[in-house]
């Protein structure tokens, strides 16, 4: 890992994932891309037009670049190498392009978490980048003030398909020493048996060298709600998620798990795109 990029909007949450980046970065020699996104539609700008927004254009560029300088001078970056970034447009597929353009390696973001009618909107950033994007996401929710991750939950359907994302979170585990669980939760709906679930899920490590893992079979009303409640059980440090990144719902468990993790969840969460 070489590269982070972290969206931001200069709120609080922006700045708990910059925090949290700034020691990843820290930690292993990364840089950072700072992204800022403007509302202000700059490829509509035309300079000849009598009604030009350029001024208004050039002005909310300026504050970017202040609110930037401001960031950057904060003392928890001192040594690291951040890139300021900043695109004319709004959209969540701002973050993966600014991610393909510099080859990125993980995306750092901050999640002010909803439930009900308003994840629809506070939700929808992180839950929408976390769809789309083919390499990491990491969601912060809160300020960690000394990121460790000790207890590091790997929930799955622990299918052939997802053994990649498992490759990631090994690797991922390794630069912590952190210690992965291995979750499958059996819900009404979708049930095997303890048995059934330990052979499918030895199955799927079985080529992994690394051995410092448990395996949990753990029941409750819907996979979100299992993996929620068992990662409050162990007081697991981060939960790791995979997700097809499909659009639609349609894309892990035939439902949108992973976005509803990032939503809910009040533990940091990573995703490993399929």
């Amino acid at each position: 890992m070489k590269k982070i990029l972290v969206p931001t909007d200069f709120s609080k949450e922006a700045e708990n994932a910059l925090k949290v980046a700034a020691q990843l970065a820290k930690k292993h020699d990364c840089e950072i891309y700072l992204l800022h996104m403007l509302e202000l539609p700059l490829q509509e700008v035309d300079a000849l037009s009598t009604h030009s927004a350029l001024p208004e254009a050039m002005f909310f560029m300026k504050l970017a670049h202040q609110r930037f300088e401001e960031v950057m001078a904060s003392e928890f970056l001192d040594g690291i190498i951040v890139h300021e970034t900043v695109k004319a447009n709004n959209t969540f597929s701002s973050v993966i392009d600014t991610c393909h353009e510099n080859n990125v390696d993980m995306i750092v973001m901050g999640s002010h978490g909803a439930s009900g009618f308003k994840e629809m909107f506070i939700g929808s950033n992180a839950e929408k980048v976390v769809r789309t994007s083919d390499i990491p996401v990491l969601v912060i929710k809160n300020e960690h003030a000394n990121f460790t991750v000790n207890n590091f939950v790997f929930a799955s359907d622990f299918k052939k398909d997802n053994k990649e994302t498992y490759k990631q979170a090994v690797d991922f585990a390794k630069s912590f020493n952190a210690k992965i669980h291995l979750l499958m939760v059996n819900t009404a709906n979708s049930f095997s048996t303890t048995e059934e679930s330990n052979k499918r899920i030895k199955a799927f490590i079985k080529d992994y060298t690394f051995d410092n893992y448990t395996i949990n079979i753990y029941n409750d009303e819907t996979v979100e709600k299992g993996i929620l409640n068992f990662s409050k059980m162990i007081d697991a440090d981060l939960i790791g998620i995979s997700t097809h990144g499909r659009q639609g719902i349609a894309h892990f468990f035939n439902g949108s798990i992973s976005e509803d993790l990032v939503n809910h969840a009040k533990r940091p969460v990573i995703t490993f795109k399929i």
